[in-house]
Protein backbone atom coordinates (compact mmCIF):
# COMPACT_ATOMS: atom_id res chain seq x y z
CA UNK A 1 0.00 0.00 0.00
CA UNK A 2 1.27 3.70 -0.63
CA UNK A 3 2.33 5.73 2.03
CA UNK A 4 -1.08 7.98 2.55
CA UNK A 5 -0.53 11.99 2.33
CA UNK A 6 -3.09 13.60 4.36
CA UNK A 7 -3.25 17.92 3.67
CA UNK A 8 -4.81 19.71 7.17
CA UNK A 9 -5.32 23.68 7.15
CA UNK A 10 -4.70 25.18 10.57
CA UNK A 11 -7.96 26.87 11.10
CA UNK A 12 -7.11 28.93 14.41
CA UNK A 13 -5.83 26.38 17.24
CA UNK A 14 -7.44 23.35 14.91
CA UNK A 15 -6.09 21.07 12.26
CA UNK A 16 -8.84 20.53 9.77
CA UNK A 17 -8.22 18.30 7.16
CA UNK A 18 -8.74 18.45 3.89
CA UNK A 19 -10.57 15.56 1.39
CA UNK A 20 -9.29 15.19 -1.69
CA UNK A 21 -11.46 16.11 -4.52
CA UNK A 22 -11.70 14.72 -8.36
CA UNK A 23 -9.32 16.52 -10.48
CA UNK A 24 -11.24 18.43 -13.25
CA UNK A 25 -9.09 16.50 -15.71
CA UNK A 26 -6.46 13.96 -16.41
CA UNK A 27 -5.13 16.47 -19.12
CA UNK A 28 -4.55 19.01 -16.64
CA UNK A 29 -2.05 16.62 -14.56
CA UNK A 30 -0.54 15.97 -17.74
CA UNK A 31 0.06 19.76 -18.90
CA UNK A 32 1.32 19.92 -15.21
CA UNK A 33 3.91 17.13 -15.44
CA UNK A 34 4.84 18.88 -18.91
CA UNK A 35 5.53 21.99 -17.72
CA UNK A 36 7.04 20.91 -14.72
CA UNK A 37 7.80 17.23 -14.26
CA UNK A 38 10.02 18.21 -11.35
CA UNK A 39 6.87 17.45 -9.58
CA UNK A 40 7.82 13.55 -9.80
CA UNK A 41 10.59 14.50 -7.43
CA UNK A 42 13.91 14.21 -9.64
CA UNK A 43 15.25 16.42 -12.27
CA UNK A 44 14.04 15.77 -16.46
CA UNK A 45 13.25 17.00 -19.52
CA UNK A 46 10.25 16.15 -21.05
CA UNK A 47 11.28 15.37 -25.31
CA UNK A 48 7.95 13.85 -26.03
CA UNK A 49 3.96 14.16 -25.72
CA UNK A 50 1.52 11.73 -27.09
CA UNK A 51 4.35 10.17 -28.54
CA UNK A 52 3.26 7.10 -31.34
CA UNK A 53 5.35 3.80 -30.53
CA UNK A 54 5.37 1.12 -33.55
CA UNK A 55 2.57 -0.65 -32.54
CA UNK A 56 0.17 2.37 -32.81
CA UNK A 57 -0.13 3.30 -29.43
CA UNK A 58 0.66 6.70 -27.82
CA UNK A 59 3.21 7.37 -24.54
CA UNK A 60 1.53 10.06 -22.45
CA UNK A 61 4.78 11.70 -21.77
CA UNK A 62 8.78 10.68 -22.63
CA UNK A 63 11.34 12.17 -20.67
CA UNK A 64 14.90 11.64 -20.06
CA UNK A 65 17.27 11.98 -17.24
CA UNK A 66 20.64 13.70 -16.83
CA UNK A 67 22.52 10.50 -17.46
CA UNK A 68 20.25 10.29 -20.89
CA UNK A 69 18.15 7.02 -19.38
CA UNK A 70 14.25 7.43 -21.08
CA UNK A 71 11.39 7.58 -18.21
CA UNK A 72 7.81 6.31 -19.59
CA UNK A 73 5.28 8.32 -18.20
CA UNK A 74 1.89 6.61 -18.40
CA UNK A 75 -1.67 8.64 -16.76
CA UNK A 76 -3.76 5.58 -15.75
CA UNK A 77 -6.75 7.92 -17.12
CA UNK A 78 -9.99 5.71 -17.64
CA UNK A 79 -7.49 2.43 -18.36
CA UNK A 80 -8.58 -0.61 -15.92
CA UNK A 81 -5.86 -1.08 -13.61
CA UNK A 82 -4.17 -4.07 -14.79
CA UNK A 83 -4.44 -2.70 -18.54
CA UNK A 84 -2.31 0.48 -17.80
CA UNK A 85 0.41 -2.07 -16.07
CA UNK A 86 0.77 -4.19 -19.16
CA UNK A 87 0.21 -1.04 -21.41
CA UNK A 88 3.45 -0.02 -19.31
CA UNK A 89 5.46 -2.59 -19.63
CA UNK A 90 4.64 -2.77 -23.28
CA UNK A 91 5.55 0.93 -23.92
CA UNK A 92 8.80 0.13 -22.50
CA UNK A 93 9.65 -3.19 -24.25
CA UNK A 94 9.38 -0.67 -27.20
CA UNK A 95 11.54 2.46 -25.38
CA UNK A 96 14.00 0.00 -25.12
CA UNK A 97 14.96 -0.41 -28.40
CA UNK A 98 15.55 2.98 -29.52
CA UNK A 99 18.66 3.89 -31.03
CA UNK A 100 20.46 6.90 -30.72
CA UNK A 101 19.26 8.68 -33.91
CA UNK A 102 15.67 7.71 -32.64
CA UNK A 103 15.77 9.07 -29.77
CA UNK A 104 16.88 12.93 -30.77
CA UNK A 105 14.28 12.69 -33.87
CA UNK A 106 11.64 12.42 -31.00
CA UNK A 107 13.29 15.12 -28.95
CA UNK A 108 13.92 17.20 -32.16
CA UNK A 109 10.01 16.68 -32.83
CA UNK A 110 9.10 17.65 -29.88
CA UNK A 111 11.51 21.03 -29.58
CA UNK A 112 10.77 22.39 -33.02
CA UNK A 113 10.85 25.92 -31.97
CA UNK A 114 14.49 25.53 -30.43
CA UNK A 115 16.59 22.12 -29.95
CA UNK A 116 17.14 19.15 -27.86
CA UNK A 117 20.92 19.97 -26.84
CA UNK A 118 19.79 23.62 -25.81
CA UNK A 119 17.11 22.38 -23.71
CA UNK A 120 19.18 19.93 -21.87
CA UNK A 121 21.78 22.65 -20.98
CA UNK A 122 18.84 24.43 -19.52
CA UNK A 123 17.41 21.69 -17.21
CA UNK A 124 20.82 20.13 -16.80
CA UNK A 125 23.29 22.87 -17.18
CA UNK A 126 25.38 20.59 -19.59
CA UNK A 127 25.42 18.75 -23.04
CA UNK A 128 23.65 15.24 -23.72
CA UNK A 129 26.24 12.37 -22.79
CA UNK A 130 27.28 10.53 -25.90
CA UNK A 131 24.77 7.59 -25.16
CA UNK A 132 21.20 8.02 -25.08
CA UNK A 133 18.46 5.34 -23.73
CA UNK A 134 21.22 3.07 -21.74
CA UNK A 135 18.29 2.54 -19.26
CA UNK A 136 14.61 2.91 -18.69
CA UNK A 137 12.33 3.62 -16.12
CA UNK A 138 8.06 3.50 -15.78
CA UNK A 139 6.41 5.55 -14.04
CA UNK A 140 2.24 4.95 -13.63
CA UNK A 141 0.23 8.21 -12.70
CA UNK A 142 -2.60 8.07 -11.17
CA UNK A 143 -4.87 8.86 -8.72
CA UNK A 144 -5.78 5.42 -7.09
CA UNK A 145 -5.15 1.92 -7.84
CA UNK A 146 -6.58 -1.40 -7.09
CA UNK A 147 -4.73 -3.79 -4.52
CA UNK A 148 -4.42 -6.49 -7.14
CA UNK A 149 -2.41 -4.08 -9.43
CA UNK A 150 -0.81 -2.48 -6.36
CA UNK A 151 0.87 -6.32 -5.72
CA UNK A 152 1.19 -6.64 -9.38
CA UNK A 153 3.76 -4.00 -9.61
CA UNK A 154 5.39 -4.74 -6.40
CA UNK A 155 5.86 -8.09 -7.28
CA UNK A 156 7.33 -7.03 -10.12
CA UNK A 157 9.78 -4.45 -9.19
CA UNK A 158 11.13 -6.38 -6.13
CA UNK A 159 11.03 -9.51 -7.31
CA UNK A 160 12.21 -8.93 -11.14
CA UNK A 161 14.31 -6.02 -10.78
CA UNK A 162 11.16 -4.34 -13.12
CA UNK A 163 12.02 -0.61 -13.02
CA UNK A 164 8.48 0.41 -12.28
CA UNK A 165 6.65 2.71 -9.99
CA UNK A 166 3.36 4.25 -9.22
CA UNK A 167 3.65 7.89 -8.88
CA UNK A 168 -0.05 9.06 -6.62
CA UNK A 169 -1.69 12.51 -6.74
CA UNK A 170 -4.02 14.42 -4.78
CA UNK A 171 -5.92 17.37 -5.56
CA UNK A 172 -7.38 19.16 -3.25
CA UNK A 173 -9.10 23.28 -3.04
CA UNK A 174 -9.23 24.89 0.08
CA UNK A 175 -10.78 28.48 -0.29
CA UNK A 176 -10.25 29.17 -3.77
CA UNK A 177 -6.69 27.44 -3.94
CA UNK A 178 -5.81 24.52 -5.52
CA UNK A 179 -2.95 22.24 -4.33
CA UNK A 180 -1.58 18.49 -5.02
CA UNK A 181 0.04 15.91 -2.69
CA UNK A 182 2.07 13.22 -4.14
CA UNK A 183 2.77 9.77 -2.62
CA UNK A 184 4.82 6.77 -4.19
CA UNK A 185 3.51 3.16 -4.13
CA UNK A 186 7.33 2.00 -3.22
CA UNK A 187 9.80 4.11 -1.73
CA UNK A 188 11.72 5.69 -4.23
CA UNK A 189 15.52 5.00 -2.88
CA UNK A 190 14.14 0.84 -2.04
CA UNK A 191 12.45 0.91 -5.51
CA UNK A 192 14.41 -1.19 -8.75
CA UNK A 193 16.85 1.12 -10.25
CA UNK A 194 16.40 2.35 -14.18
CA UNK A 195 17.25 -1.24 -16.11
CA UNK A 196 19.88 -1.06 -18.94
CA UNK A 197 18.97 -1.96 -22.35
CA UNK A 198 19.56 -5.27 -24.09
CA UNK A 199 20.40 -6.61 -27.41
CA UNK A 200 22.57 -4.74 -30.43
CA UNK A 201 20.07 -1.45 -29.84
CA UNK A 202 22.87 1.17 -30.93
CA UNK A 203 22.56 3.33 -27.75
CA UNK A 204 25.67 6.17 -29.07
CA UNK A 205 25.79 8.78 -31.44
CA UNK A 206 27.66 7.95 -34.83
CA UNK A 207 31.88 9.07 -34.98
CA UNK A 208 32.62 10.31 -37.73
CA UNK A 209 35.98 8.90 -37.23
CA UNK A 210 37.98 12.96 -38.00
CA UNK A 211 36.57 14.65 -35.22
CA UNK A 212 38.13 14.86 -31.37
CA UNK A 213 37.25 17.01 -29.03
CA UNK A 214 40.23 18.48 -26.42
CA UNK A 215 39.39 20.36 -23.70
CA UNK A 216 42.10 23.18 -23.32
CA UNK A 217 42.28 24.00 -19.00
CA UNK A 218 43.78 28.23 -19.31
CA UNK A 219 45.28 29.35 -16.38
CA UNK A 220 47.72 29.06 -13.79
CA UNK A 221 49.62 26.17 -15.44
CA UNK A 222 48.90 26.44 -19.28
CA UNK A 223 48.32 29.48 -21.75
CA UNK A 224 45.96 29.38 -24.68
CA UNK A 225 48.26 32.42 -26.26
CA UNK A 226 51.05 29.88 -26.00
CA UNK A 227 49.32 27.10 -27.82
CA UNK A 228 48.23 29.49 -30.71
CA UNK A 229 51.49 30.89 -31.63
CA UNK A 230 53.51 27.78 -31.25
CA UNK A 231 50.74 25.39 -32.39
CA UNK A 232 49.95 22.86 -29.40
CA UNK A 233 47.49 21.40 -26.76
CA UNK A 234 48.55 20.05 -23.39
CA UNK A 235 47.25 18.63 -20.73
CA UNK A 236 48.69 17.50 -17.21
CA UNK A 237 48.88 17.69 -13.47
CA UNK A 238 47.74 13.65 -13.52
CA UNK A 239 47.65 10.56 -15.57
CA UNK A 240 43.24 11.44 -14.97
CA UNK A 241 44.29 14.55 -17.26
CA UNK A 242 46.76 13.34 -19.66
CA UNK A 243 45.76 9.67 -20.48
CA UNK A 244 43.52 10.90 -22.85
CA UNK A 245 45.35 13.40 -24.76
CA UNK A 246 47.95 10.61 -25.17
CA UNK A 247 44.98 8.20 -27.30
CA UNK A 248 44.73 11.04 -30.07
CA UNK A 249 45.95 9.87 -32.79
CA UNK A 250 48.20 11.81 -35.72
CA UNK A 251 45.98 13.46 -38.09
CA UNK A 252 43.18 13.72 -35.84
CA UNK A 253 41.08 17.01 -36.19
CA UNK A 254 41.20 18.48 -33.09
CA UNK A 255 38.18 21.10 -31.85
CA UNK A 256 39.59 23.31 -28.53
CA UNK A 257 37.37 24.40 -26.12
CA UNK A 258 37.95 26.30 -23.09
CA UNK A 259 35.84 25.28 -19.86
CA UNK A 260 33.43 28.43 -18.72
CA UNK A 261 34.58 30.28 -21.96
CA UNK A 262 33.85 28.23 -25.21
CA UNK A 263 35.62 26.31 -28.55
CA UNK A 264 38.86 28.57 -29.40
CA UNK A 265 40.65 26.92 -32.11
CA UNK A 266 40.00 23.49 -34.52
CA UNK A 267 43.40 22.27 -36.32
CA UNK A 268 45.14 18.88 -37.25
CA UNK A 269 47.32 16.64 -34.98
CA UNK A 270 50.97 16.46 -36.06
CA UNK A 271 52.19 14.02 -33.75
CA UNK A 272 51.87 12.10 -30.01
CA UNK A 273 51.85 13.56 -27.13
CA UNK A 274 54.97 14.00 -25.35
CA UNK A 275 56.79 15.49 -21.76
CA UNK A 276 56.46 19.22 -22.21
CA UNK A 277 60.68 19.34 -21.14
CA UNK A 278 60.66 16.78 -24.25
CA UNK A 279 57.81 18.57 -26.85
CA UNK A 280 59.12 20.23 -29.86
CA UNK A 281 57.43 22.60 -31.85
CA UNK A 282 58.11 24.42 -35.12
CA UNK A 283 60.00 27.76 -35.27
CA UNK A 284 59.81 29.19 -38.82
CA UNK A 285 60.39 25.98 -40.73
CA UNK A 286 62.68 24.80 -37.97
CA UNK A 287 62.17 22.24 -35.08
CA UNK A 288 62.80 24.01 -31.15
CA UNK A 289 62.39 22.73 -28.21
CA UNK A 290 59.11 24.20 -26.79
CA UNK A 291 60.43 24.69 -23.16
CA UNK A 292 63.21 27.32 -24.92
CA UNK A 293 60.24 29.40 -26.12
CA UNK A 294 58.99 32.59 -24.81
CA UNK A 295 55.98 31.19 -22.74
CA UNK A 296 53.40 32.77 -20.40
CA UNK A 297 52.91 29.22 -18.31
CA UNK A 298 55.59 27.04 -16.57
CA UNK A 299 53.74 23.93 -17.75
CA UNK A 300 54.83 22.41 -14.75
CA UNK A 301 52.69 20.81 -12.15
CA UNK A 302 55.13 19.66 -9.65
CA UNK A 303 58.81 20.42 -7.87
CA UNK A 304 59.58 16.78 -8.62
CA UNK A 305 58.49 16.05 -12.06
CA UNK A 306 57.55 12.41 -13.76
CA UNK A 307 55.61 10.32 -16.35
CA UNK A 308 52.40 10.66 -14.42
CA UNK A 309 52.23 14.28 -13.11
CA UNK A 310 54.01 16.08 -16.06
CA UNK A 311 52.24 18.36 -18.69
CA UNK A 312 52.13 16.69 -22.45
CA UNK A 313 52.09 18.48 -25.34
CA UNK A 314 50.45 17.01 -28.21
CA UNK A 315 51.65 19.53 -31.64
CA UNK A 316 48.67 20.81 -33.46
CA UNK A 317 48.81 22.33 -37.06
CA UNK A 318 45.93 25.11 -36.45
CA UNK A 319 43.35 25.66 -39.32
CA UNK A 320 41.73 28.68 -37.16
CA UNK A 321 41.80 29.75 -34.17
CA UNK A 322 40.25 33.06 -31.49
CA UNK A 323 41.68 34.97 -28.84
CA UNK A 324 39.60 34.14 -25.53
CA UNK A 325 37.82 37.01 -26.27
CA UNK A 326 36.19 35.94 -29.44
CA UNK A 327 35.61 32.25 -28.16
CA UNK A 328 31.83 30.29 -29.75
CA UNK A 329 29.76 29.87 -27.24
CA UNK A 330 25.93 28.31 -27.65
CA UNK A 331 23.90 26.74 -25.65
CA UNK A 332 24.03 22.87 -25.78
CA UNK A 333 27.89 22.87 -27.46
CA UNK A 334 29.22 19.43 -26.37
CA UNK A 335 31.40 19.91 -22.92
CA UNK A 336 33.47 17.00 -21.17
CA UNK A 337 35.92 16.74 -18.53
CA UNK A 338 38.27 14.55 -20.81
CA UNK A 339 40.87 16.20 -21.96
CA UNK A 340 40.31 14.49 -25.08
CA UNK A 341 37.27 12.05 -26.50
CA UNK A 342 35.41 11.26 -29.41
CA UNK A 343 33.61 14.16 -30.98
CA UNK A 344 30.13 12.73 -31.91
CA UNK A 345 27.17 14.99 -31.34
CA UNK A 346 25.99 16.61 -34.39
CA UNK A 347 24.41 19.06 -33.02
CA UNK A 348 27.87 20.64 -31.86
CA UNK A 349 29.91 19.65 -35.16
CA UNK A 350 27.45 21.51 -37.25
CA UNK A 351 27.72 24.70 -35.28
CA UNK A 352 31.59 24.52 -35.24
CA UNK A 353 31.66 23.44 -39.13
CA UNK A 354 29.83 26.48 -39.74
CA UNK A 355 31.74 28.94 -36.81
CA UNK A 356 34.90 27.85 -37.87
CA UNK A 357 34.50 28.06 -42.12
CA UNK A 358 35.18 24.16 -42.38
CA UNK A 359 33.04 22.86 -45.43
CA UNK A 360 32.24 18.74 -44.94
Amino acid sequence: MPIEMGLWRIDGSKPIRLEPEMMPTEAQLESFLADDPSLLGEPLLIIGRQVRTGHGKLIDLLAIEREGGLHILELKRDKTPRDVVAQVLDYGSWAAQLDHEQVLTIASNHFAESSFEVAFEEAFGGSPPDELNLTQSLTIIAADLDEGSERIVSYLNQQFGVPLNVVFFRYYCDDGRQYLARSWLLAVDEAAQATSATGTVKKQASWNGVDWYVSFGHGDNRDWEDARRYGFISAGGGRWYSDTLKNLPIGARVFVRVPQIGYVGVGTTTGRARRFDEATVDDEGESAMLRDQELHSAYRHAEVENDDNSEYIVPVSWIKTLPLAQAIHKKGLFGNQNSACKLRQEFTLDHLYHAFGLID
